[in-house]
């Protein structure tokens, strides 16, 4: 039997937003995942492989790297590739699509957030960042609150434009403080080492959704929204000790690590949506999540096959 390799197209034309959002929330029902990162830097470089393994799942292998100067020579910054391996025998059940599993698992983390975090019935979602993810995120929280007009700002407004340009509907943000301001969801999306949202910006009834700080140097939330914010993330693991958007305020006594509430593994604890406060969550990634959408891939695969 010949092992599948799930291309990009072929693959998305399987997935809707909604439905992943669910497969992901139930695929945290299953025991908790025992992953490993290997992180490997050439400044400005990032190689990055994730394993995870789930008991009753399966295994997966993701290998990242990130090269902040390929976009200047129109190539993709992002690179690599997943194997995903049978929790039964260890055998390789399928090869899928770097772009393809990193774009749904990053979007659709976030989406499931928001989801359970914020207000439904949304009319401004605001997206921090043009790159790629910053599309990706279009697609998904358009299918997530359809009702919403979403609007990017970036730091170069021409690439906020551009993006805007290929989703109808979409609409450039001139000003980041006051679209901060307006809207009720704010999606971050930033490579910043240095904080871009203001906590003096959030008012009650607003979701800050936290995307873009992957390195221990790196966050895009300053102290107060943090300090604002009632928080969650998607994993303890993957958050707390590895990324700067916790790591730094922690070590600072800013924060404690009681002011993270829960994780996607107590999703239960997600409350709902109340206008009186506002909310936090921190999209760390990992491993398992890369396993979660390979698997929910192949199954989708396997189905119309």
């Amino acid at each position: 039997m010949s092992i599948p390799f799930i291309g990009f197209d072929e693959g998305e034309a399987l997935l809707d937003w909604i439905s992943f959002t669910e497969a992901l929330a139930a695929s945290h029902d299953l025991p908790r995942a025992e992953m490993s990162d290997t992180f490997l830097y050439r400044d400005p470089d990032t190689l990055l492989s994730r394993s995870a393994w789930i008991d009753g799942l399966g295994l997966a292998v993701k290998t990242a790297n990130v090269f902040p100067r390929n976009p200047d020579a129109g190539k993709p910054m992002i690179n690599g590739s997943v194997c995903l391996y049978s929790d039964t025998d260890g055998t390789l059940e399928a090869l899928v699509d770097f772009h393809l599993v990193t774009k749904w698992k990053t979007a659709g983390d976030s989406l499931l957030g928001a989801l359970r975090l914020a207000d439904p019935d949304a009319k401004e979602v605001l997206i921090v960042g043009a790159g790629t993810v910053g599309g990706s995120l279009i697609e998904a929280f358009s299918a997530g609150f359809p009702q919403a007009q979403i609007r990017v700002w970036n730091r170069t407004a021409s690439k906020a434009q551009d993006l805007c340009a290929r989703y109808s509907g979409t609409k450039h943000a001139p000003e980041l403080e006051p679209a901060v301001r307006n809207a009720n969801i704010i999606v971050t999306c930033t490579m910043s080492s240095e904080p871009v949202i203001q906590g003096a910006w959030l008012r009650p009834g607003q979701h800050l959704n936290l995307i873009g700080a992957y390195r221990p140097d790196m966050r895009e939330a300053d102290d107060a929204a943090l300090q604002r914010a009632q928080i969650y993330c998607d994993s303890f693991g993957t958050t707390l000790d590895h990324i700067g958007e916790f790591k730094i305020p922690l070590a600072s006594g800013t924060i404690q690590r009681s002011d993270v509430l829960a994780d996607y593994y107590s999703i239960a604890d997600f409350p709902a949506f109340e206008p009186g406060r506002i909310t936090l969550f921190k999209n760390g990634g990992g491993g398992h999540l890369d396993l979660m959408t390979s698997h929910h891939i192949l199954q989708k695969w396997k189905a119309q096959a």
